[in-house]
């Protein structure tokens, strides 16, 4: 009975220690941290491991420090997120390996559909659905209360994405050549008319990289200056991914030598990338912003 007593005690004073009980989560990158720590509040206690500011398919010599400097998070996890693709493999590779030499046990992943984009407000949702629903699988007694702060966190969402009629009416008027990971953005969420995109040399079959823009696009000006370019006229804009590197510097250098006014912008696609932009709806006005401003 004294033994049933002090375990009850002891029972109640870990409840009232802040984030005692909270579920531990790991993420590969800050884009699943992002939704997991906004849904999960004060009820989850959640890491990444990916440098948001580095493209995923470079982390591997930084790897090492990032799984050391999380160590104690990947020891006692009890979900593994990732988007289980070419972006975050190295970083998922990674993390079973660390487990598995330090007898942590079998690393589960909970991982994304196959193309899960999160760079526009409804993908972004769709995103946050996702999560919601891992979390109340892993924790059930928590339920009602991930659902209400997913609802609070959809709606920021919406709400930094949302354009004006006005805005739209602008953005319908311009023109992009964008890198390829940001044209369901650029075209779909911001209504960018795009040109063309880029792409490096291991994707699109290396048929888009920007050297092959470029002499696509001198191959008929013409087309171009149809479209109201030139000074004093439009304007188009040569849209990066930070992540990717500076790739389209070749494309804005070669509209100019066209007498094209060219605008070239940097759009992040991941949280905590640059200063002051700590979450998905973060980075979606830092993108709307680079262009409106």
């Amino acid at each position: 009975m004294k033994y049933s007593g002090l375990l009850l005690i002891l029972g109640i004073i870990i409840a009232l220690i802040p984030g005692a009980m909270a579920l531990n989560v790991v993420t590969t990158t800050s884009v699943l941290w992002d939704p997991v720590q906004e849904i999960g509040g004060e009820d989850v206690n959640v890491v990444y491991i990916a440098d948001p500011t580095v493209c995923p398919h470079l982390q591997g010599d930084i790897l090492p420090g990032l799984i050391q400097k999380n160590a104690e998070n990947l020891e006692k996890a009890d979900l593994f997120l990732a988007h289980n693709a070419s972006m975050d493999i190295a970083t998922m590779q990674a993390i079973e390996k660390f487990r598995d030499s330090n007898g942590y046990g079998k690393t589960t992943w909970k991982v994304l559909k196959p193309d899960t984009v999160w760079n526009t407000p409804d993908t972004a949702v769709e995103l946050a659905d996702t999560v919601l629903g891992w979390l109340k699988a892993a924790d059930t007694t928590k339920a009602n209360a991930f659902e209400e702060r997913a609802q609070a966190y959809k709606e920021k969402i919406m709400a930094a994405g949302n354009l004006t009629d006005e805005e739209k009416g602008l953005l319908a008027k311009k023109y992009a050549v964008a890198i390829a990971w940001q044209r369901d953005s650029v075209e779909n969420w911001l209504g960018i008319n795009v040109i063309d995109v880029f792409a490096p040399e291991f994707a699109l079959g290396g048929n888009k990289t920007p050297a092959k823009i470029v002499d696509a696009l001198k191959a008929d000006p013409q087309k171009l200056y149809a479209l109201d370019l030139l000074p004093g006229g439009g304007k188009i804009y040569v849209i990066e991914n930070m992540q990717s590197g500076e790739m389209a510097k070749g494309i804005a250098e070669a509209l100019e030598d066209m007498a094209i006014y060219s605008n070239r912008v940097i759009f992040t696609n991941f949280p905590k990338s640059v200063e002051g932009v700590n979450s998905i709806p973060d980075v979606l006005k830092y993108n709307k912003n680079l262009i409106l401003q």
